[in-house]
């Protein structure tokens, strides 16, 4: 083939499509579908990757340009996943290369940068250059020339960076030698991380040689007879630093052997390994119960096949669902195959790890976001190069370079951290269906509280590209029973004169674990010291000056944060409006719960986490260790604590607020709510100690909570699904989030309602439009334009319309088409359209 197609990294409306360049005859045998190249665009040099090979030009060929490097040997993305971006590109509204950008580890996401070099045909004598070089209104700039030119040619190519830095005052000169082609200036991408290299001590001498050469040191060299000596007998190479360290000697010690031709210096590659010291315990396989033999029965089966299949694994907390994953893995990896296994948040990833290494050991790769990129890097490298069978990681490791997948398991699948907020918005649970489709492989679903359209899905069978297999388990894995579980009217204990955040049945739960040496996990679904600030006097609260939302007062700092742009205040002492003293913190955050604790029970040991105490790497794995250890008496944090922890000491769990998110505009809110509640419960009484949890509540009655407590699944989601049905929401119908935003709100206003305008229109006019309350045909329906949730975040005014649709219409690409031509009446770089496919947050 001599031509490739390549799409750009050049985030602009007309470059969402593939452009043709000439393959150099030195690249042929290296060029393949995959490949990361750098190729010239207008008049820079810009990343791209190889979509397609072919020898059918659509241009002139005398006007195409060639690839100007390869910057991988082995292309860093096997073909199905640069086929896999150009769907997501189709279902998420999305440009490809952005796309394929969120496959490959952020090392790898290059960047131009421009060198200077003496020119090769300005290959000349001194008195030749001076004839091209400026004629000199002065001494001064004629030696300016000749010093510039003689510094790049003895330093060869030079980053403009370097130069321009090194001669700042002296720019137009350098121009001026670029532009009279005395000097050349070329572009190269440079990624972001390079490989880590270690200077590596190699023996170069023979077994028959080493008498000989002993023999031949002087008294002089004795050091560095002992360094060989040592070499010989350890008959391995080692580092340079480890050979310095062990022997206490000089590098120059070591060279000086170089020289002699006894040893080699060179530098050799080495993975960063971010578990590096690390020992897991080996653990076996343990007995099955009977639920457990049966699901891991039915999953051998379609793995065996090798064919396609999903699964949704609904199974109780404490079930055992993790070693049927190890198990299914082992069975895949004994097929010749490779596993994925997806975990919803970084604060499951120790614990996971340490099962997953401790059944699979150096088998397995990690990939989160708490990595170093380096060590990001590297172990996206030993994926790609086979070194690996099993990645572990959040929702990006669905792009794992394997080749022959068998099996991608997605722990925790109803957690909207799967759905990835920022472009490409894709859902990780849908692209992994579509990769086991790819490779037929089989995708398994773990859930103890499965998302409804994943469960109705596999109820009904309605929707054939997803339709999962339910697979269900009833009982715990050790025999014990679900926790009991107490809802507490914290109505009641204000009316009783109780103003604390603790009603005196948790209270007194506290009190008998911290007697009996028992731990306990609380959750509160916040974070910081208090929700807002507020004047007592005026009613003034601090908001954010960028965004339309109040700030949140963190303690520790004595500071004001916004949670969306970032920005941060002082808190105030008195009231900027009135200058009233008057100021209080109202609601409540872990921090106030912290001290609170701390007040009622003397010597309590807590350990927080959020977002606040969790920023520094390793941060998870330190606290969640100090907690095993009975280090602290209780957890507390946001939804980190709810979720895939197991500790055998825990014997309560306590929910200080349990409608925090009851309220917010959000039609899964209530689902939200059981989801977390039935979670956080599950974490009590895993094992041989009796659980109990206490669910604090000012709407005590709410069906979600009423269920949650009873842990009861299935009449939570029949009494949901009827709200969904009679208000057409998902999953009987699909959701398109349109949001438009710009600084001048008149123009959002109105680019809005033209969108909303055109788009009932063209529906229209396809049979499209209406007919969403039947449930019998396709029909689409816009709600809106209105103002969003938050209207305001970073200066930028928002405004969003609700796209519902249901049945066989192209609703994204008709969406697409509307957006880009409001976009193209609009000439303002600023304005900004998203687009938002089954949105899974509506704030």
């Amino acid at each position: 083939m001599e031509m490739a197609r390549v799409i750009v990294d050049v985030p602009s409306k007309g470059t969402n499509r593939p452009f043709d360049y000439l393959i150099p005859e030195s690249m042929r045998d290296w060029i393949e579908v995959g490949s990361r190249v750098g190729v010239p665009f207008g008049h820079r040099t810009v990343q791209g990757f190889v979509v397609s090979l072919h020898d059918k030009p659509e241009m002139d060929i005398s006007k195409m340009k060639p690839i100007q490097e390869l910057l991988d040997l082995v292309p860093p993305l096997p073909p199905d996943l640069v086929e896999l971006a150009s769907w997501m590109s189709e279902k998420y509204a999305c440009h490809e290369m952005t796309a394929l950008q969120a496959m490959i580890p952020s090392a790898l996401k290059g960047k131009a940068e421009r060198y200077v070099s003496v020119s090769e045909e300005s290959d000349l004598d001194e008195e030749e250059e001076s004839d091209l070089l400026l004629i000199p209104k002065t001494r001064e700039e004629e030696q300016w020339e000749r010093i510039i030119v003689g510094f790049i040619r003895q330093n060869g190519p030079v980053r403009m960076e370097q130069l321009s830095s090194r001669y700042p005052e002296q720019a137009g000169i350098i121009k001026s030698l670029i532009r009279r082609g005395v000097l050349q200036e070329t572009q190269n991408i440079r990624d972001k991380v390079q490989k880590k290299t270690l200077k590596t001590v190699i023996l170069n001498v023979s077994e028959n040689e080493t008498e000989q050469v002993l023999q031949s040191f002087s008294a002089k060299a004795r050091r560095q007879k002992e360094v060989l000596q040592f070499l010989l007998e350890m008959n391995f190479p080692m580092t340079l630093k480890e050979v310095m360290s062990v022997l206490q000697v000089t590098a120059g010690t070591v060279k000086a052997l170089e020289e002699k031709g006894y040893v080699k210096i060179e530098e050799v590659e080495v993975f960063r390994d971010p578990y590096k010291g690390r020992k897991f315990k080996p653990t076996s396989p343990l007995p099955l119960t009977k639920e457990q033999q049966t699901v891991f029965d039915s999953i051998t089966r379609g793995l065996n096949t090798l064919n396609y299949g999903a699964y949704l694994l609904h199974g109780v907390t404490g079930s055992g669902k993790t070693e049927i994953y190890l198990q299914t893995i082992e069975r895949c990896l004994s097929l010749g195959r490779q596993a994925i296994v997806m975990v919803p948040e970084i604060s499951l990833t120790p614990q996971m790890v340490e099962r997953f290494k401790g059944r699979f050991g150096s088998r397995v790769a990690v990939l989160h976001s708490r990595l170093s990129g380096g060590e990001r890097y590297d172990e996206w490298r030993k994926i790609r190069e086979g070194k690996v069978q099993v990645a572990i990681g959040a929702r990006s490791a669905v792009f794992a370079p394997f080749t022959n997948l068998g099996l991608i398991i997605m722990d925790e699948e109803h957690e909207t951290s799967y759905k990835q907020e920022e472009s490409p918005k894709y859902h990780a649970r849908d692209v992994a269906i579509k990769r086991a489709h790819q490779h037929g492989a089989v995708v398994i679903l773990g859930s103890a509280t499965p998302s409804l359209e994943s469960y109705y899905a596999a109820r009904s069978q309605s929707n054939s590209e997803f339709a999962p297999i339910l697979l269900e388990m009833h009982s715990r894995a050790l025999g014990s029973n679900l926790p009991e579980v107490h809802i507490i009217d914290m109505r009641n204990e204000l009316r009783d004169g109780n103003r604390s955040m603790f009603s005196r049945k948790l209270h007194q739960g506290i009190a008998a674990r911290l007697e009996r040496g028992e731990q306990m996990v609380l959750l509160l679904n916040r974070r910081g010291y208090s929700t807002f600030v507020m004047c007592r006097t005026c009613g003034y609260v601090a908001s954010c000056p960028e965004c339309d939302i109040s700030l949140t007062y963190h303690q520790k700092s004595n500071n004001m944060r916004c949670h969306y742009c970032g920005y941060a205040a002082p808190a105030p002492a008195i009231c900027p409006d009135c200058g009233s003293e008057h100021i209080r913190y109202f609601g409540t955050g872990t921090q106030r719960v912290e001290e609170e604790l701390a007040k009622l029970f003397p010597g309590i040991r807590v350990i927080r986490m959020d977002v606040d105490t969790t920023t520094e790497k390793g941060s998870h794995e330190r606290l969640l260790n100090q907690f095993r250890e009975k280090k602290a008496d209780v957890l507390l944090g946001t939804q980190m604590v709810a979720k895939g922890l197991d500790f055998p000491d825990v014997t309560l769990v306590g929910v200080i607020t349990a409608d925090s998110a009851l309220n917010l505009p959000d039609f899964r809110a209530a689902e939200k709510t059981f989801q977390l509640l039935t979670q956080v419960a599950g974490r009590a009484g895993r094992h041989h100690l009796p659980g109990e949890v206490f669910i604090q509540s000012y709407t005590p009655d709410h069906y979600s909570i009423i269920h949650a407590s009873r842990h009861d699944y299935s009449n939570f989601v029949r009494e949901e699904l009827k709200h969904r049905m009679a208000l057409s929401y998902p999953p009987y119908c699909r959701l398109i989030l349109v949001t438009f935003s710009h600084e001048k709100l008149p123009l959002v206003v109105r680019m809005a309602e033209n969108f909303s305008t055109e788009l009932q229109a063209k529906a229209r006019k396809l049979g499209w439009y209406g007919g969403l309350d039947r449930l019998t045909s396709a029909a689409l329906e816009v709600l809106g334009p209105v103002a969003s949730p938050i209207p305001r975040i970073k200066n930028r005014y928002r405004f969003q319309c609700m796209i519902k649709c249901r049945g066989d219409i192209d609703a994204v690409e008709l969406t697409k088409q509307v957006a880009s031509e409001i976009e193209n009446s609009v000439h303002d770089a600023h304005f900004q359209i998203s687009i938002d496919v089954d949105p899974q947050m509506l704030m």
